[in-house]
């Protein structure tokens, strides 16, 4: 699993360097689901069309995984940033373009084996969800 979250890190602050910072870049293992990953993103610069990002996503995940790798991957996740677990997260955990490791703990009401946070940052104030929404 070192090996895809590296290339996950990579990959968030290339994004994050192309369209904006993230909020959260997570890779979750949830408790019901073993051996399938869920990718969690949350950014201001994804409200603007989340089937667009869910395909932007999908394309750079393409590009950056091996298809064996692809394959741990269970879904993307958009969490809107207005959702009240991300802001728990984010207080619990602040780091960007980094790794940090949990385990055994429970976000958005599931129950989460193991987690990658990848960044976890709160929103600055001076760019609330609604005006980020405009920008690309």
């Amino acid at each position: 699993m070192k090996e895809i979250t590296e290339k996950l890190r990579a990959l968030e602050q290339n994004i994050s360097e192309e369209k904006g910072s993230f909020l959260l870049f997570a890779l979750f293992l949830r408790e019901d689901a073993p051996d399938r990953w869920d990718l969690l993103v949350a950014a201001p610069w994804i409200l603007k069309n989340n089937n667009t990002a869910l395909k932007y996503f999908s394309n750079k995940l393409v590009q950056t995984l091996s298809q064996k790798e692809l394959l741990k991957l269970s879904r993307i996740a958009i969490i809107e940033p207005e959702n009240p677990a991300l802001s728990a997260i984010q207080q619990a955990m602040h780091v960007e373009h980094g790794l940090a490791e949990i385990k055994d703990s429970n976000f958005f009401g599931l129950q989460i084996k193991h987690a990658y946070i990848i960044t976890s940052r709160r929103q600055p104030d001076d760019i609330q969800p609604s005006a980020a929404a405009g920008r690309g």
